[in-house]
């Protein structure tokens, strides 16, 4: 019997391997077909990466360097409660760009952004929220913020304003998205 159980376990361990890679090289190309940030992952032409540099509509391009390092310290940073544009506290307010365009202030360019990372307020502006959400007024209490420097919170912002250009609705749209 156990020579039987041996060489059924053997041969299911063995079809399984089949039939897994036949998936990796059927299906896995197919699924990236229909992912959008796959599509787009390489679409880093001059609008793609030209972003607001503040609210009276002056603009900076970005360099693709500059962006994959905003997303390196957004992820390291910011991504345990922002991840893909969400606010894991509260789906009414991601970081999607009509939603910081709405904001009071406005938080949809480099400066205003970078601005809120340093003393974040309520999304209608009345109040500061330092002691609950990571910013460097608050860097004693969130230890992520701590290393964190004025070009690091401009190339967070950067990644920030050009993720929904690559992700689109996806970026900011929650769990419908995905």
């Amino acid at each position: 019997m156990n020579s039987f159980l041996h060489r059924l376990t053997t041969g299911l361990g063995s079809m399984a391997r089949r039939c897994g890679a036949l998936l990796a090289v059927f299906l896995l190309p197919l699924a990236l077909l229909g992912c959008p940030a796959a599509a787009n992952a390489a679409n880093w032409d001059e609008d793609t990466l030209t972003v607001r540099q503040n609210l009276q509509g002056d603009t900076t391009l970005l360099t693709e360097a500059e962006f994959k390092s905003g997303r390196a310290t957004f992820n390291r940073s910011c991504g345990s409660c922002h991840a893909s544009g969400i606010t894991k506290t509260n789906h009414n307010v991601g970081l999607d760009p009509e939603t910081l365009a709405l904001a009071t202030p406005p938080r949809n360019s480099i400066e205003s952004l970078v601005d809120y990372l340093n003393d974040p307020t309520s999304y209608d502006g009345e109040y500061s929220i330092a002691d609950l959400h990571p910013s460097l007024r608050s860097s004693d209490i969130f230890p992520k913020m701590r290393d964190l420097s004025d070009d690091d919170l401009r190339l967070i912002a950067g990644y920030i304003l050009v993720a929904p250009k690559v992700q689109g609705d996806s970026w900011g749209g929650g769990k419908i998205y995905f």
